[in-house]
């Protein structure tokens, strides 16, 4: 297997997980995975209900660090376990995301919108009484707005996530029919020096091709992008390094050679 990391990943001190940590790194190991990053939620203010009480999505970061420093302890001479969080990017936290990322010593953050206008995508009142363009072009409109605010991040994840629950998944979806605002997207990451993320669980929620899709992950190579790390999305231990055969060739259709691993904040590119 050309790629032997994966940066995406959650176990039960996740909200919608219950896999134990253990569990995930085991699995890793017997697919052959050299480097993992747990990248467990925190999403501030996510929307209360019933199906999601308050706190789902908060991480309990001590608990979590303290588990983690026993396994890469435990595990050290096997596989090298990093400490990784995923930011639920709202453009009114900003203040608040920065003051967290600074209070861990993080190898690792993810920027992801899983909020837009006080509603997740994942949940289909967000495609109701509307085209599905227009509500993924809501979703694109708000990753802007959220890069322009927050900048406390390494990679962007999943850049169109929206795309993996809509209506029609990417049944009618492409680069170029939003290409204005993935142009833009991508040239303030850029700016920002910011990476973005292959993630191949999309493929798992039936989507034709990885996210963001291949026209995107090439569109960003065309304008200079370098950092990009691969994550499974998994959250639970079978699902670990899903598909990164794929991934390998994807990146390497769209002109990488390599793919990132980071470690304190900093970005190691990797040969494919």
């Amino acid at each position: 297997m050309a790629v032997t990391a994966d940066f995406h990943l959650h176990s039960s001190f996740s909200g919608d997980s219950t896999e134990p940590m253990e569990h995930m790194i085991t699995s890793a190991m017997k697919k052959g995975l050299t480097h993992i990053c747990f990248t467990e939620h925190m999403d501030i203010d996510y929307p209360v209900s019933e199906e999601t009480p308050a706190g789902t999505f908060l991480v309990n970061t001590d608990s979590y660090l303290y588990d983690l420093a026993r396994f890469q302890d435990a595990y050290k001479d096997r596989i090298r376990i990093l400490f990784g969080i995923e930011l639920g990017l709202q453009p009114d936290l900003s203040k608040k995301l920065a003051a967290y990322a600074h209070a861990y010593e993080f190898d690792f953050i993810i920027g992801s919108a899983h909020i837009v206008n006080g509603k997740d995508p994942y949940y289909p009142a967000f495609y109701e009484n509307r085209s599905e363009e227009a509500a993924y072009r809501e979703y694109f409109e708000s990753v802007i707005e959220n890069i322009k605010k927050c900048s406390h991040f390494d990679v962007f994840g999943h850049l169109d996530y929206v795309v993996r629950y809509g209506p029609e998944k990417d049944k009618h979806y492409s680069y170029a029919k939003y290409q204005d605002l993935f142009d833009t997207i991508l040239t303030l990451l850029l700016e920002k020096e910011k990476g973005i993320e292959l993630n191949t669980g999309s493929l798992r929620s039936g989507t034709k091709d990885v996210s963001p899709c291949r026209e995107v992950l090439k569109r960003y190579r065309e304008l200079g992008g370098e950092i990009i790390t691969i994550g499974s999305d998994a959250h639970c231990a079978k699902d670990i390094a899903a598909d990164f055969h794929l991934a390998s060739e994807v990146l390497s259709d769209c002109g990488f050679g390599y793919y990132c691993i980071f470690e304190k904040r900093v970005p190691e590119f990797k040969k494919l």
